[in-house]
């Protein structure tokens, strides 16, 4: 059995719905009830008290860990998850990390995941550890203004980065789950190209058929928005990449190809995909 966290968001969905595809045993965690396809086992549990996973892991081979905005807030101890984890039998873990580990390793945010990573390499379990940068389903912020005003309301509008489709993520972490090739690897994902937020919103405009107008906010708006639903340090270290991605942040990685074998989907395609959000 494969336990899913964050399986009812933009990569755990997809994931849950891979691997039940191909037969596998599945059980889903949220922290809500949600819809979960057919055959899938649905559990609703907070990590933020990894006791709570206990009994989600009984019986498991693998996990796939996500861990949610809150986790990286200070004083969060989402390491030890790792401990439940190992404790519970579960022998791989792949775990959802975040490119700035490597690229900002002194943000606040980025120390607290790696220690995360650390915990993992340091358990005994087999694991694999995927570094995604900018998710192109970040866009869903835009659907409201969308629908209601025809905006699309951004910072550092002509500052891009090569936004990865979700899609890719999970089709990465259900190869690693699945595949001993997989273990004790490190994974960078991105898309196939650097995409600015104005050139995101003419791509949602070409596929809505309509026009859209960009309006370009402030460091400081976007923070006020940021900071309703991810912690301050996260926002803080988030605004420091798209505002200036560096040289490792721009550069497009060759591992969604190298594992899925195929290259990885572009914006568009997202947005194609995506666009009954945003009518």
């Amino acid at each position: 059995m494969i336990v899913v966290t964050g399986a009812t968001g933009n990569v755990g969905r997809p994931l849950t719905q891979a691997l039940a595809e191909v037969g596998e045993q599945v059980t889903a965690v949220s922290r809500r009830a949600a819809a979960v396809p057919a055959g899938v086992r649905h559990v609703v549990a907070d990590l933020a008290e990894p006791t709570g996973l206990v009994p989600v892991l009984d019986g498991a081979k693998a996990l796939f860990l996500l861990l949610s905005g809150d986790l990286h807030a200070a004083g969060a101890r989402p390491a030890d998850l790792i401990g439940v984890a190992a404790a519970a039998g579960v022998r791989r873990v792949v775990l959802l990390s975040s490119q700035g580990v490597a690229t900002r390793p002194l943000d606040p945010s980025r120390v607290a995941m790696r220690a995360v990573e650390d915990a993992l390499r340091e358990s005994g379990l087999d694991w694999a550890v995927l570094r995604p940068g900018g998710f192109a389903s970040n866009a869903l912020a835009w659907a409201q203004s969308v629908r209601t005003e025809g905006t699309v309301a951004a910072p550092f509008g002509d500052v891009g980065v090569p936004v990865v489709d979700p899609v890719d993520i999970a089709g990465v972490a259900a190869a690693c789950l699945l595949d001993d090739r997989h273990t004790g690897r490190v994974y960078e994902l991105t898309g196939p190209e650097v995409i600015t937020p104005r050139r995101q919103a003419e791509a949602l405009a070409a596929v809505l058929g309509s026009p859209l107008r960009f309006h370009e906010l402030t460091r400081e708006e976007a923070r006020a928005t940021m900071t309703r639903f991810v912690p301050v340090e996260l926002a803080d270290d988030t605004l420091d990449i798209i505002s200036a991605p560096n040289p490792a942040e721009l550069r497009i990685s060759p591992d969604v190809e190298r594992v899925l074998g195929r290259a990885p989907h572009p914006f568009t395609e997202w947005v194609t995909r995506n666009i009954a959000a945003f009518r």
